[in-house]
């Protein structure tokens, strides 16, 4: 039924297909990859994309300064970009959600207390604080996702505070207060089960933008580390060789937009899906 009604958003539907075979390529990259995406070879460097003069059909899109093939890389870097939007969201999900859940219920010094954290956090650049944490930490994938995570959990904390503090006082809300239910049992059974699609398709839609610090961060060198390939790093190494090389840079940048644009597209039908007033 749910696949029946996303069809009629037919953008969403797209954005669907196009996470689907992001997804599928990462879990499947031993075997749609044509190459090994860490062999080199040196004999073989900056060979263009097939299509072009002194292009092979060996490496369809090319190959890097070492060698090494375009194609293989980008295929095994989705598994870093998905990943690092997956795990980012999940932590940030969990710390948001439960600040969001607990201030806005109990209200009061608590409340406040996590409505200026939450007001602090924000008041920073949020890829200054990525940069900052990160240089810090060290560069890496764990540390990296567990920089976005524990920066990217304001939003979350935000929108669930204020429809929890709308939530509670409803009546199914008092009611359950009156029968002398907990607060931790009204929030997981009674307010959180309202809250689900919103933590859904904000978090849907917070995966591009992660997947977006990812591929920033390794740009810069403070993510994912060579060789591993990420589509961040690719780009890092491309941009010397722009004027000269343009395929370097430009076939990761262009896995990221379909990557990001199929997630948004996704995330945008699957709130109109979920919205209550569309029926």
């Amino acid at each position: 039924m749910i696949w029946r009604k996303l069809w009629k958003y037919r953008a969403g539907m797209a954005g669907l297909l196009i996470v689907l075979a992001m997804t599928g390529m990462a879990i499947g990259a031993a075997v749609v990859s044509p190459h090994d995406p860490y062999d080199q070879d040196v004999t073989g460097r900056l060979k263009p994309p097939v299509w072009m003069a002194g292009g092979s059909a060996a490496h369809l899109l090319g190959t890097d300064p070492v060698g090494r093939d375009i194609l293989a890389r980008i295929i095994y870097g989705s598994r870093i970009s998905l990943a690092t939007g997956a795990i980012s969201v999940v932590i940030s999900v969990l710390i948001g959600v439960l600040l969001g859940l607990v201030g806005g219920y109990y209200g009061g010094k608590l409340d406040s207390v996590i409505n200026n954290l939450v007001n602090v956090m924000m008041a920073f650049p949020f890829m200054l604080l990525a940069l900052t944490a990160v240089a810090v930490m060290g560069p890496s994938f764990r540390n990296m996702v567990i920089v976005l995570g524990i920066t990217g959990w304001p939003i979350y904390t935000r929108v669930v505070r204020a429809e929890t503090a709308q939530i509670k006082t409803l009546e199914f809300v008092v009611a359950a207060r009156a029968l002398g239910f907990s607060g931790v049992r009204i929030l997981r059974r009674h307010i959180f089960p309202n809250l689900f699609n919103t933590v859904i398709v904000t978090s849907s839609l917070e995966v591009a933008r992660m997947i977006l610090m990812e591929s920033i961060l390794s740009f810069l060198g403070l993510g994912v580390q060579p060789p591993t390939p990420s589509w961040g790093g690719m780009l890092g190494e491309g941009r010397t060789y722009m004027l000269t090389h343009w395929w370097l840079a430009t076939f990761p940048g262009i896995a990221i937009f379909f990557t990001t644009l199929g997630i948004n597209l996704f995330g945008d039908g699957l709130r109109d899906l979920l919205d209550p007033h569309q029926y």
